[in-house]
Order: C-alpha cells, then sequence, then structure tokens
C-alpha cells in the first residue's frame, strides 16, 4: 500500500478506501496464487478466468501446459544398461573444472605461433601494442581468416 501511496502522492491523486480495499483484495489474491503455485507446482495466475474455470470443471491441473514439473532428487535414474544412479548424482556441479575445454583450448591455443598468442592476451589485458605489433597481429588474423574460408 506504501508504494502505491508514493505513486498517487507524485501524481498530486488522492488515495481512497476504496482504493485500498481493491489493493488489499489484489495482495490477498496474488498470495492465494502463489501459495497455490507452490502447493502444486501449476501457475494459473496468467491464465484467463475462462481457461481457469476449464481447468476446475475438466480436472485439467495435471495436464496444464503451465505446470511445473517437480522431480525427487532421490529419484532413481536408469542408463539403459540395467544400473540405476539417484538423480542428484548426474546434475552438473558448477564450481567443477570443465577439463574437456580446458584441453581443447589448449590444443587451439598451442597451434597458434606464440608471438601471436602473446599479442592476443596483451591486447585482451587493455595493454596498447605499438604498429610492429598491430602490423604483426593483423597479418595473423588475416592469415587465419582466410583457412577458415
Amino acid at each position: 500500500m506504501a508504494r502505491v501511496k508514493v505513486k498517487y502522492d507524485a501524481k498530486s491523486k488522492e488515495l481512497t478506501t476504496g482504493g485500498l480495499v481493491r489493493i488489499a483484495q489484489y495482495e490477498v489474491a496474488d498470495y492465494w496464487r502463489k501459495w497455490f503455485k507452490r502447493a502444486n507446482g501449476i501457475d494459473c495466475s496468467r491464465c484467463s478466468q475462462s481457461q481457469r474455470q476449464k481447468c476446475k470443471d475438466w480436472q485439467l491441473y495435471t495436464d496444464c501446459p503451465k505446470a511445473i514439473k517437480l522431480e525427487s532428487l532421490d529419484k532413481l535414474v536408469e542408463d539403459g544398461n540395467g544400473d540405476s544412479t539417484p538423480f542428484y548424482e548426474l546434475i552438473a556441479d558448477d564450481k567443477a573444472v570443465d577439463l574437456v575445454a580446458m584441453v581443447d583450448a589448449r590444443l587451439t591455443l598451442d597451434s597458434y605461433p606464440t608471438k601471436a598468442v602473446k599479442l592476443l592476451y596483451k591486447r585482451y589485458a587493455g595493454y596498447p601494442l605499438d604498429n610492429t605489433e598491430q602490423s604483426y597481429l593483423y597479418r595473423f588474423v588475416k592469415k587465419a581468416q582466410k583457412q577458415l574460408i
């Protein structure tokens, strides 16, 4: 209510009792929508009233296209060979080192001339290149572009 009051004050409008009641009604409806979403995994707040009524009448809550499917982390996932693993063991660790990408990057960098890699790093780090270095780097980049075509 305080946020709406500030907006009304900025427009020099008066916030009436009826307006406060309407704000309270919106907040109560929003509370119950959020509660329903947490309890059932379905967010009907963006659906029209007619769509919500259809879902209630036809018992479609389980088939709702906006339903959030929740999975248990303890659920066993089979790998096709008859072995099963808990789902939580298959989730990637954000802090883990991606060794495949690191080896791929290392092989790519090793295929370039050392001087070009050092100049590219110098430019990436924000250090200025002199005319000789810029000329070498320009020729290297043009040569690399020709190989790609």
